[in-house]
C-alpha cells in the first residue's frame, strides 16, 4: 500500500507543478499568477477540491504522445466563495500555453455539467492560447461542447468569466455568452483575430493592446464589464459581483442584516441644480439613497450617459439604472440603450429588483445613431423592462421627455411603482421646442417674436412640464420630496417582495437583435 500510495503522491506532485518551474517563472514575470495561485485567492481558504487533477491528453499526433502533463492544461473543481458554493475552472497558460484540447474541453463541460445540476455559480478563469492546433477538429469540437453548455446554463446559474491572459479566436465566444467579463490591463486581450491577421488582411497596424485590451473593450466596444489594473484587483472584484447574485434563478441573493433607522436623506432636496440645463451626476443621488457600502458600477467606462451596478437597498441586493446628466445630458444612444438592456436582462434572470432614476431628454438624434440602428437598439431596453417581472420601481428626477420616458420602465409598461420628485418635467419635449411648434404662427406674427416664444415657453412650461399632469392621470403614484426617496423605497420594495407575475405561454421572445 505504501508503494501505491507513494505513486499516488508522485502523480499529485506532478500536476500541482504545471508546466514545470521555468514556465512558472516566465509567468510570473508577465506579471501574473499561475492558475492554482489564482484560485487559492479567489476560493474561501480550504474550500477547493480538485475535479480531474490527473486528467491527460490523447492526442498522439506531431510528438505529442511523449508531452503530457496532468491536468492538461485547466484546474477544475468547486469551493465556496463567503461560503457559498460556486464552480471555477483556471486555465494553465504554462501547460502548452493554456491551449484547450479535447480533455481540457471535457473538464471544462464536466464542471458546468456539475453547477447546472447543483444550482451554483461558474467562474471562468480565462488564460489560453486557444485551440490545440495538433489536435485539429476535436480542439474546435471541445470549444462548441463549451458553447453549448454556456447556453444553457443561460439565465439558469450566474457565469462569470475573468480574462487573465490572451482570449483570441473561438476562445472569445465562451466569455462573451457568459453575464459579465472582467479583464486586467496590460496582461489580457480579447479579438477574434490578433493584430498579425489584421495587418495581412486590412493593412492596420495595431497592438493586441489596442486591438483588444482592457481599456479598449472597457471604454470603446464595451465587451468587458470591468477593467482591473491587475489580477488581484479582478478576483476581488468576482467576489463582491457574487456577493449580489443568488446561486440560481430559483433563489433570491443573500441579504445583509440591517437595522432599520432614520432613512430620511435631507441632502437630497438641495442636489439638483437650480435650472434644469444645468448638469449634475447621478451617482450623488444614488449614493444618497442607497445603503452604506458602495455602488458596484458596472460598464463605468461604457456608454457614460447611462449608469447601471448593483447596491443594497435596507440589506437587499437591488439593480440600478439611472440617466446620467453629466454626460450627453442623460439622453439614451444605441450603445447605452444595448448596455441597459444587457443588465436589465441579468436582473431579471436571477430575481434582482430593479430601481430606475430617470432624468432623460431624449434620445440621441443624428445619422450616425440611425444609421446604426437606435430604432432596433432603443428598442432592446424597451424590451428588456417590458419582458423583467422582478419588482420594478422609478424615481422621475429631472426630465422624462418623449419616447425615452416610455422606455425608462413607466406605469406603462409594467412599472410596480412610479414616484416623481417635485423638479420632474414629464412631457412629449421641452418646452422651447414645443412652444416653437405649437405657437409657430403666433411667435411669427408678434411685433417681438423672441418675447412672444419666451411667453408661449413659460405657458407650455406650466401646463405640462411638472409632475402633476402625470400624477393626475395615476401614471405617477406620488410625487415625493427627495428626502423622502430612500423610505418610499425600502417601503414599495418590501411591499413587491412577494410580486408573481403570469406572462403569456411561450417558448421565448423575438428581442430585436
Amino acid at each position: 500500500m505504501t508503494n501505491k500510495i507513494n505513486e499516488l503522491n508522485k502523480r499529485r506532485r506532478d500536476a500541482l507543478a504545471g508546466g514545470g518551474q521555468a514556465r512558472v517563472e516566465s509567468q510570473h514575470k508577465k506579471g501574473k499568477l499561475t492558475a492554482r495561485e489564482r484560485l487559492h485567492f479567489l476560493m474561501d481558504e480550504g474550500s477547493f477540491q480538485e475535479v480531474g487533477m490527473l486528467v491527460t491528453h490523447r492526442s498522439v499526433d506531431f510528438g505529442m504522445e511523449t508531452e503530457k502533463y496532468p491536468g492538461d492544461g485547466v484546474v477544475t473543481g468547486y469551493g465556496t466563495i463567503n461560503g457559498r458554493l460556486v464552480y471555477v475552472y483556471s486555465q494553465d497558460f504554462t501547460v502548452f500555453g493554456g491551449s484547450l484540447s479535447e480533455t481540457h474541453a471535457e473538464k471544462i463541460c464536466k464542471i458546468m455539467d456539475m453547477a447546472l445540476k447543483n444550482g451554483a455559480p461558474v467562474v471562468g478563469l480565462n488564460d489560453s492560447g486557444g485551440a490545440r492546433i495538433q489536435e485539429g477538429v476535436v480542439s474546435l469540437g471541445g470549444y462548441a461542447d463549451i458553447f453549448y453548455r454556456n447556453t444553457m446554463a443561460s439565465g439558469v446559474v450566474p457565469q462569470i468569466s475573468a480574462i487573465m491572459g490572451p482570449c483570441a479566436g473561438g476562445a472569445v465566444y465562451s466569455p462573451a455568452i457568459t453575464d459579465f467579463i472582467l479583464m486586467v490591463e496590460n496582461t489580457s486581450y480579447m479579438f477574434v483575430t490578433g493584430p498579425n491577421v489584421v495587418k495581412t488582411v486590412t493593412h492596420e497596424i495595431v497592438t493586441s493592446e489596442e486591438l483588444g485590451g482592457a481599456n479598449t473593450h472597457a471604454s470603446k466596444s464595451g465587451v468587458t464589464h470591468f477593467a482591473c489594473a491587475n489580477e488581484i484587483e479582478a478576483i476581488q472584484h468576482v467576489k463582491k459581483l457574487l456577493s449580489y447574485m443568488p446561486q440560481n434563478c430559483e433563489s433570491i441573493a443573500p441579504a445583509l442584516p440591517y437595522d432599520a433607522q432614520n432613512e430620511l436623506r435631507p441632502e437630497l432636496d438641495h442636489l439638483l441644480p437650480e435650472t434644469a440645463l444645468q448638469p449634475y451626476d447621478v451617482r450623488e443621488v444614488i449614493g444618497h439613497v442607497i445603503d452604506e457600502g458602495g455602488f458596484l458600477e458596472v460598464h463605468k467606462d461604457f456608454a457614460e450617459n447611462l449608469v447601471v451596478g448593483f447596491a443594497r437597498l435596507a440589506g437587499r441586493s437591488i439593480g440600478v439604472i439611472a440617466n446620467q446628466p453629466a454626460f450627453l445630458a442623460g439622453v439614451l444612444d444605441r450603445h447605452a440603450s444595448v448596455k441597459g438592456a444587457r443588465f436589465v436582462r441579468f436582473c431579471d434572470s436571477f430575481n434582482i429588483p430593479l430601481l430606475v432614476f430617470e432624468d432623460v431628454p431624449g434620445f440621441l438624434p443624428g445619422t450616425d445613431q440611425e444609421w446604426n440602428a437606435i430604432i432596433t437598439n432603443g428598442a432592446k431596453l424597451l424590451y428588456a423592462f417590458c419582458e423583467a417581472t422582478v419588482p420594478r420601481v422609478t424615481v422621475i428626477l429631472r426630465k422624462a421627455y418623449g419616447g425615452a420616458y416610455d422606455v425608462m420602465n413607466s406605469k406603462h409598461i409594467g412599472a410596480d411603482m412610479n414616484y416623481a420628485w417635485p423638479t420632474a418635467e414629464i412631457a412629449v419635449m421641452g418646452a422651447k421646442g414645443a412652444a416653437e411648434i405649437i405657437f409657430k404662427r403666433e411667435i411669427n406674427s408678434a411685433a417681438d417674436p423672441e418675447s412672444k416664444w419666451r411667453e408661449k415657453e413659460q405657458l407650455y412650461s406650466e401646463t405640462f412640464a411638472n409632475p402633476y399632469r402625470a400624477a393626475e392621470r395615476g401614471f405617477i403614484d406620488e410625487v415625493i420630496e427627495p428626502a423622502e426617496t430612500r423610505l418610499k423605497l425600502i417601503n414599495a420594495f418590501k411591499m413587491l417582495e412577494n410580486k408573481v407575475v403570469n406572462n403569456p405561454r411561450k417558448k421565448h421572445g423575438n428581442i430585436p437583435l
